[in-house]
């Protein structure tokens, strides 16, 4: 099953990793590159979608992993 991985700053100025719908980060990163690579590698397992949130709290990347369910036609 498709799953989703959010990376987002932590209020304790920490990047965390957290499966969507979790209560607790998966993981916690001192960077936000490490923690956006862990997210990306847990979607592409999953065959999920991966986000990355900047510090403000908006979506500044994001990447789909596996089948898109809406392929275009032609």
């Amino acid at each position: 099953m498709a799953e989703n991985y959010w990376t987002h700053l932590r209020p304790d100025g920490k990047w965390g990793t957290k499966k969507e719908g979790a209560s607790r980060d998966s993981r916690v990163f001192d960077t936000q590159q490490d923690s956006w690579d862990y997210t990306q590698d847990k979607a592409r397992e999953s065959g999920g979608e991966a986000y990355l949130k900047n510090k403000k709290g908006k979506i500044r990347e994001r990447n789909t992993y596996g089948k898109d369910p809406y392929p275009p036609k032609g």
